[in-house]
């Protein structure tokens, strides 16, 4: 049976690292690439790290019942899950990873239920937060504020994922992502 695994945290909180690092693993999972309408960021390719698409075209999207789930991220970002894309995956007999945001994440076990595992991510603290996106270099200190007071409501909703991986060690959590992840497999 295909199942599905989705890594939800607020911006910065690292989980982009241990989907990248799950995804090296013998664990027979291909990464589910998200729609969006934001524009591409630093080295981002289209089709690869995410569907960049114009907001008609996204909307069109929405309009046919496309999207497992989709929603208004930020102001004029939308992001989404595209059913082709779950399909694409299961068809080649892989399981599904996500790397979405919290509100995606919720959705998406909602949606998939007892085939999906939710992992929050966990940062060790809003000050380490604001330190790992300041550092990334890619959003303006505006951009960054509005991320923070995001993750400040985001981390009441840890308790609704499945398990919690505090990332206060990056090698840590991505080990205990690795030993969740195939017990969830496997299972």
């Amino acid at each position: 049976m295909s199942k599905c695994v989705i890594f939800s945290a607020p911006s910065g909180a690292g989980k982009t690292t241990i989907v990248h690092h799950l995804l090296k693993q013998s664990l027979g999972l291909e990464f589910s690439i998200s729609a969006c309408t934001r524009a591409i960021r630093g080295t981002e390719v289209d089709g690869k790290d995410y569907y960049f698409l114009s907001t008609a075209a996204f909307q069109e999207k929405v309009k046919n019942n496309e999207f497992v789930e989709w929603e208004e991220v930020y102001e004029n970002h939308c992001y989404g899950t595209l059913k082709k894309e779950i399909e694409r995956i299961w068809a080649g007999g892989k399981h599904v990873i996500f790397d979405v945001d919290v509100v995606g994440g919720l959705n998406l076990k909602k949606y998939f239920g007892d085939k999906a595992l939710s992992i929050f991510v966990m940062p060790p603290s809003i000050n380490a937060l604001e330190s790992r996106l300041k550092g990334r270099g890619t959003d303006a200190e505006d951009r960054i504020l509005n991320r923070l007071e995001k993750a400040k409501q985001e981390l009441l909703t840890a308790d609704q994922f499945d398990k919690i991986i505090l990332n206060e060690d990056l090698e840590t959590a991505k080990q205990e992502a690795v030993e969740l992840v195939r017990e969830f497999i496997n299972a």
